[in-house]
């Protein structure tokens, strides 16, 4: 469908806009088909510049003018007579009767209202990990070299010399 819209222009602050014909799935300031006018409401008076003729051939042809185009063109005259629509004479109430009301029964009343329950995370203690943790959690942490007992450290090294891996 084919609308006809405002697309900004302009800087910063400084809105300045155009009034185009562009098709309704494309962005504000993407594609458009055809630039109708321009509209700058900074000034005072605002500006409204459209092409007329052009506007009328959009309308005539499908073209929907969004509710500020339509306001904007409206105020210079030139959709006067084509933007008024026919009320329908018959509404859709009279064609189709409303469906009666259906009570629901206790059990049905009763899954409506109840609400899903909250998942609650509890945090690891050291003796159990937390729901849903994949691993367990360490019970004690690592010791750095500085703060083994003397004996280890010292073994280590010197059986590392003796098979030859040592430096």
């Amino acid at each position: 469908m084919v609308k006809i819209r405002l697309r900004r222009v302009g800087a910063t602050k400084r809105p300045s806009y155009r009034i185009v014909a562009a098709d309704s799935r494309s962005p504000r300031d993407g594609r458009f088909l055809e630039i109708l006018g321009h509209y700058n409401p900074l000034t005072d008076p605002a500006t409204v510049v459209v092409k007329e003729d052009r506007v009328r051939y959009w309308v005539e042809h499908g073209a929907q003018p969004t509710e500020v185009v339509a306001r904007l063109i409206a105020q210079r005259g030139v959709l006067a007579t084509t933007t008024t629509v026919a009320e329908p004479e018959i509404s859709v109430e009279e064609i189709v009767p409303a469906p009666e009301p259906v009570s629901p029964t206790a059990e049905e009343a009763a899954v409506e209202t109840e609400r899903p329950r909250r998942t609650v995370r509890r945090r690891a203690t050291a003796e159990e990990p937390a729901v849903g943790a994949e691993t367990p959690r360490r019970t004690t942490r690592r010791r750095t070299t500085a703060e083994q007992p003397e004996g280890q450290g010292a073994e280590d090294a010197a059986a590392k010399q003796e098979s030859g891996d040592g430096a």
